[in-house]
């Protein structure tokens, strides 16, 4: 049985490269690429997207629709790495720890992969709003910081150059793209207030949503979020709850090059510091492409990761 072909369009970039050396290697799988003199050679690009078994787009938003429309075979299979289609009808939420998702992206042959802030946030939220815990109205703060390759070939250069400050913020105007995606798979109907930011570090990331306990449904302990969430990822082989008794500071690198995702609960029994910690690169990117591309092609989960 000859082995699925698989191409990554944007194979250069900074999620594609990681894809790429994720998949390196692996016996089940057929990397195809692109002569590099021919990446903006439509019929080329054409050529292998509709040749391929499954696509992966490492592109910006307008040149991943482009992609799409390229592709004239129903039998290629695509996930989507960019803000595109997060939110589109006919695309299944690449999200493989929520409810329903594995059958979803198994059957799908669109996966759009989820944002990495959103990963973390939607993974503390869902589960809260779900139970009952979190009223669907309530005004969610979402506060995170990423490494600097989040921001692609441009930020990295100006991170790495010299005088590069150690930390901003961004994202002032609050019309952040990832928003969309975020406030539609937490169930939420208030739209969330999202304050990202970037510090001078490659990758790695902490996404941090801050609660008042007295404003929940149940007015809930601490010990009751930890064990929703604790409920919500039993058994799952990339997302963990922690403990939060004992430490006093996280530091966001300390799962970068895996696919690994930890939730902590902290604070008190009157205010909650939820906190997701994953690397931006690998559950929040690349290694959630290698996890929605096993799925789709029935291979097992946590292949290659």
């Amino acid at each position: 049985m000859a082995l699925p072909k698989i191409f990554i369009d944007g194979e250069a970039g900074t999620t594609g490269l990681q894809i790429r050396e994720r998949l390196d290697g692996r016996r089940d799988i057929q990397l195809v690429s692109i002569d590099p003199e021919r990446r903006k050679d439509a019929a080329a690009r054409a050529e292998l997207l509709n040749g391929s078994d499954l696509v992966i787009l490492c592109l910006p938003d307008d040149a991943a629709r482009e992609a799409v429309g390229l592709i004239e075979s129903h039998s290629v299979k695509v996930i989507d790495a960019s803000t595109a289609h997060r939110t589109a009808d006919g695309w299944a939420y690449g999200f493989a720890e929520l409810p329903g998702q594995r059958a979803a992206i198994a059957a799908s042959t669109r996966v759009s992969n989820p944002g990495c802030y959103p990963t973390g946030a939607i993974a503390l939220i869902r589960p809260l709003v779900y139970a009952g815990i979190l009223p669907v109205d309530y005004p969610v703060s979402v506060n995170a910081v990423s490494g600097y390759s989040g921001g692609g070939k441009a930020m990295i250069a100006e991170f790495e150059g010299e005088g590069a400050e150690a930390f901003r913020i961004y994202g002032l105007g609050q019309q952040h793209k990832h928003v969309p995606e975020l406030q539609k798979n937490t169930g939420l109907t208030v739209r969330p207030f999202f304050a990202p930011s970037v510090g001078r570090y490659a990758q790695g990331m902490i996404v941090e949503v801050p609660l008042f306990l007295d404003r929940l449904n149940g007015r809930p302990k601490l010990a009751d979020l930890y064990a929703c969430l604790n409920a919500a990822y039993a058994g799952e082989p990339f997302v963990s709850v922690e403990s939060g008794s004992g430490i006093t500071g996280l530091e966001p690198e300390a799962l970068n090059n895996t696919n690994r995702m930890q939730l902590f609960v902290f604070g008190s029994d009157e205010q909650a510091r939820l906190v997701a910690r994953l690397d931006n690169l690998g559950k929040g990117a690349s290694g959630a492409a290698v996890q929605n591309m096993n799925l789709m092609l029935g291979l097992p989960e946590t292949a290659g990761l």
